[in-house]
């Protein structure tokens, strides 16, 4: 792609030496962004990826709390919500210093909002416009639609709609049912749209936003592996130096990724460990270990089972073991640190969405759950966090990992908690649950990879419930433990739908588990999808 530099920077350039030539043009191919203000929508993390799927950089604020606008922000995405406009306490934002200054989309709650804060009318619909609907007007010769196909389909999901919009603003598409689906402010680059172009069901949702990221906002879409891998490096050699680090390693895609990433950058220099807290697949912790064999790493093996089973007694509520469970682990690293030598920082392997997932702010980014790799370390650590892989969403670690050249297996293995399967024995977490959980996961597993289901599936698990049920096994009566499979299928883990898994292979499932793990007579398969449930049952 070509890129036009003015004659005066030209000659700036000409007299500078060719490193620093090459890296002015890094800086200014990374210096853009796009803004997407968050007002509470479940799709907003969508949007983000869609954004980054087509090489762009984005970031994801609370409406309330979002940076200042400098240079480098191309365009502003006001995202949807779960408040109507009409609500008492719904949330407002100022838009007079950014509308009309900078590229504007507004989706759904976006949309109306800038029909109600500049003078329109937004009213209960007549019926709720929820699901598929189809475009038929579009105003081609608009930039927002160039390529867009007549009678597209698109995705609504309001319970209000736009009844008037202010005199300078143009109707740009409509369906049967929603004369004002898409506007345009005349004189602006201000645009909105009252469906989702980030969900699978609007068709073209992905060329709408490509026009407004690209042909509007003039993004370059310089946001590639490559490009993250080389600026990520250079920032973590600028900003650890001959500073020493420890990273918590779990044998996941995400600490595996962080760990070749800071191995690149400072080699020597770090140190990995891995603890075994018990709550660990069937033979994890002897796994993992050796497929870092042959990798470079420096990784330290550490048992700390008994610590987390001692620590877990007696507690039951899943934010008590979380907490418990993230404690533990500070104060093993803490042990761990202090046998290196002058160590500084403790990297961790935490990605976008638990970022978000951690935030509350009054409503938009309610938290869902704590997340162990988020909300900081206690000061007696004295620690501070490097972080390589929190502005990345999950498919965008897997795709720097191969960019990395880290082992297909690695890379294509499920998602497993933090927490492990503290958080899949419901109620009370002791040794014996972790042993029978332990070998109906591994029947789990294996039988996925035996059937070439398991790349089939984003997440897969086994959740041991705190019900017993009555069963016969020959001609004794048993009263024994129930387990729940769980496969789902998703791209990130923020929306998430089950896995329409074979009879023939759940049957398999549940004859194999029940016949061989002792303590388990019952086998249910969880068929719920994310949102309204979570992935994990805690």
């Amino acid at each position: 792609m070509l890129i036009s530099v003015p004659f005066s920077y030209r000659i700036f350039f000409w007299n500078l030496p060719i490193r620093f030539i090459f890296d002015a043009f890094k800086i200014l191919c990374m210096l853009e962004k796009i803004l997407i203000l968050d007002f509470g929508s479940q799709y907003t993390q969508l949007i983000g990826r869609r954004v980054r799927e087509l090489n762009v950089y984005c970031e994801i604020h609370p409406y309330n709390h979002f940076p200042a606008i400098d240079e480098s922000v191309k365009g502003i995405i006001l995202s949807g919500s779960p408040f109507s406009v009409r609500d008492e306490d719904h949330p407002e934002i100022d838009l007079t210093s950014i509308k009309g200054n900078l590229p504007v989309l507004g989706v759904c709650y976006g949309a109306q909002y800038m029909v109600h804060f500049f003078g329109g009318e937004v009213a209960p619909s007549g019926s709720r416009e929820y699901g598929r609907a189809n475009l038929k007007y579009i105003d081609h010769e608009n930039e927002l639609f160039t390529g867009i196909s007549d009678d597209t389909q698109v995705w609504m999901s309001h319970g209000d709609t736009i009844e008037k919009i202010p005199s300078n603003y143009k109707v740009i598409a409509s369906t049967n049912d929603v004369k004002y689906a898409a506007y345009k402010v005349e004189g602006e680059k201000t645009y909105a749209i009252q469906f989702h172009p980030e969900v699978y069901h609007t068709t073209e949702g992905k060329l709408l936003l490509y026009n407004y990221i690209v042909n509007i906002c003039s993004c370059r879409q310089t946001w590639t592996p490559a490009s993250f891998i080389e600026t990520t490096i250079d920032h973590l050699k600028e900003t650890l130096k001959n500073d020493k680090v420890v990273l918590g390693l779990s044998g996941g895609v995400d600490s595996s990724v962080a760990a070749v990433l800071l191995n690149r950058a400072i080699g020597e220099n770090l140190t990995c460990i891995f603890v075994d807290n018990g709550l660990l697949r069937k033979d994890e912790f002897n796994k993992v270990l050796n497929q870092y064999v042959g990798m470079g790493l420096n990784v330290v093996g550490v048992d700390a089972k008994q610590k987390f089973w001692n620590d877990l007694k007696g507690i039951t509520e899943p934010e008590g073991k979380r907490k418990t469970i993230g404690r533990d682990f500070i104060e093993v690293f803490d042990q761990e640190a202090h046998k290196i030598q002058d160590v500084k920082w403790l990297a961790q392997g935490t990605i976008y969405p638990d970022v978000i997932e951690s935030v509350s702010v009054n409503g938009p980014s309610a938290t869902i759950k704590s997340h162990h790799n988020v909300g900081g370390l206690p000061e007696k650590m004295k620690l501070k966090i490097i972080e390589p892989l929190k502005s990345l969403f999950k498919d965008e670690v897997r795709r720097v990992g191969r960019e990395l050249g880290i082992n297909q297996k690695l890379l294509g293995r499920h998602p497993f908690p933090g927490p492990g399967l503290g958080i899949r024995i419901l109620g009370e977490v002791t040794p014996e649950k972790v042993e029978m959980l332990q070998e109906a996961d591994a029947i789990f597993v294996k039988c996925l990879h035996e059937w070439d289901l398991y790349d089939k599936v984003w997440q897969a698990g086994v959740m041991l419930l705190p019900v017993q049920s009555v069963g016969v096994m020959g001609d004794e009566r048993t009263y024994e433990n129930v387990v729940a499979l769980r496969a789902v299928t998703s791209t990130d883990g923020m929306t998430a739908d089950w896995v329409h898994l074979p009879y023939d292979f759940l049957a398999r499932v549940s004859n194999e588990i029940i016949n061989k793990v002792r303590g388990i007579n019952r086998v249910v398969y969880d068929i719920s999808s994310k949102p309204p449930a979570t992935i994990e049952w805690e």
